[in-house]
């Protein structure tokens, strides 16, 4: 696993039963580099979900591990799940995110999980933030493009969450982790400008 020292491998899901992002990135120093991103497709091109479920969830399960055992990350982090459009697709959502615990837990790896709330305001300073916005800024903080989906942004902002929370604990330099410290909800400012990476 890549969680020597002052070096962390963050494995991020963004977890969804038709189409489930992932982006992994290394934090180091106070620095987050991209490492892969990607979507694992669920369904047909269209998006709709034609395979069954059970299958779905098995190609989840199939391709986290796969991810798990190529990347050896140190810490997966899940998107946690508030709501949905309706109560089947709530399930399935949640039955989703359930195979991305499941895989951590099988890896005995540390498994964290962030509110989608909670994620956009850390990486945008807005919590409320569509998905192009959060889409920017990942790219403006890692220097990516090109996202084939909005899973696949989704689920390196996942990550990024994630290196912000641990900036004092992984080795950030002072200066960082003094950037990182909590802002008043008046004042919150992006993972992005804290780091100095957009004006």
């Amino acid at each position: 696993m890549h969680k020597r020292g002052r070096n962390l491998r963050i494995l991020g899901i963004d977890p969804g039963s038709r189409l489930t992002g992932y982006g992994c990135i290394d934090f180091s120093a106070g620095r987050m580099v991209r490492v892969t991103h990607g979507t694992l497709r669920l369904s047909n091109t269209g998006g709709r979900a034609v395979i069954a479920l059970g299958t779905r969830l098995a190609s989840i399960f199939e391709g986290i591990n796969g991810l798990i055992r190529e990347l050896r990350p140190g810490v997966i982090v899940v998107e946690r799940v508030f709501f949905a459009k309706n109560a089947v697709s709530a399930l399935k959502l949640g039955e989703a995110r359930g195979v991305a615990v499941l895989c951590g837990a099988i890896a005995g790896m540390e498994i964290v999980e962030y509110s989608p709330t909670e994620i956009k305001s850390v990486v945008t300073g807005y919590g409320r933030a569509d998905k192009k916005m959060v889409a920017r800024a990942v790219t403006q903080l890692l220097g990516c493009d090109g996202f084939e989906t909005a899973d696949a942004s989704d689920a390196l902002a996942v990550a990024m969450c994630h290196a912000y929370k641990t900036a004092g604990s992984v080795g950030a330099s002072k200066d960082l982790a003094a950037a990182f410290a909590p802002q008043k909800r008046t004042r919150n400012m992006p993972l992005a400008k804290a780091m100095g990476v957009c004006r």
